[in-house]
């Protein structure tokens, strides 16, 4: 399997960061892909890529979360990183509506900017897109409309964490992108299980999005890697077929996005 997200670079790992690792790879975990936040989070990201080479595979982008009044010079570094050596995805780039609705703009403008760099360099995305709380702004269908304004028909990826709704991931898939699944299709009332068997699987991929939403029956508390068989288990039973099937078809889906 591949987790397709995962934020093992977090300060949440460093006293067992080892046996994590290790209790990834006993669970079947090949690679786990990490995305990046802002300028911060490269030096950690690196180290960690550079101990687990072919392992721990790393993205290069600006979250949303991180975007204020100095987005620009945030896109910056990006943009002299991905110029410094390869990378499998630009991510995790975005909308989040769910905290703060001050730099809305900037979020839109900094997300315009990294389809752009995908475009020069010709890889997929990671897109973060958290509605607000009371789900009157819906960050999918803004993050859609954007990506159809940039017009580039090439352009795919995924949108990580996914916990739309049908019409959500029916739009989604419809421009090319995949689901990211994680810990939500465990939630009682999570709604994901409502719909998404009609979801071809040749539309999904795994992640855990760790240390965040870890799956029931860790939910609340630390998630990693290896927790993804919880998923894939979930996923058995939402589909009503065998975890094989879903191991294979999702870690293909991954191994193909970033060719």
């Amino acid at each position: 399997m591949i987790d397709t997200h995962a934020h093992i670079y977090d300060e949440q790992f460093d006293t067992d960061k080892y046996t994590m690792l290790e209790r990834a790879q006993a669970a079947g975990i090949e690679q786990i892909w990490m995305p990046n936040c802002n300028s911060e989070s490269i030096p950690r990201m690196y180290a960690l890529e550079e101990e687990f080479p072919g392992r721990c595979l790393a993205m290069m982008g600006l979250h949303p979360s991180y975007v204020n009044e100095h987005f620009e010079e945030e896109l910056k570094r990006v943009e002299e990183e991905l110029g410094k050596r390869k990378f499998i995805m630009i991510g995790e780039i975005g909308i989040d509506f769910y905290w703060d609705l001050t730099f809305t703009a900037q979020q839109e403008a900094a997300f315009l900017k990294q389809l752009d760099l995908a475009r020069t360099w010709q890889l997929p995305i990671c897109i973060h897109s958290r509605n607000s709380k009371d789900n009157s702004l819906n960050a999918i269908q803004r993050c859609c409309d954007l990506i159809e304004t940039f017009g580039w028909k090439e352009l795919r990826g995924i949108f990580h964490c996914f916990s739309g709704n049908r019409e959500d991931a029916e739009r989604v898939t419809g421009l090319n992108f995949l689901l990211g699944i994680g810990g939500v299709v465990t939630f009682k009332n999570g709604g994901l299980d409502r719909f998404l068997a009609e979801i071809p699987l040749d539309k999904i991929v795994l992640e855990t999005d760790s240390p965040y939403l870890a799956p029931v029956p860790y939910r609340g508390k630390r998630n990693e890697p290896a927790y993804l068989e919880l998923v894939l288990g979930r996923l058995s039973e939402v589909y009503g077929t065998d975890k094989a099937q879903i191991r294979t078809i999702t870690t293909k889906n991954a191994l193909n996005l970033i060719r």
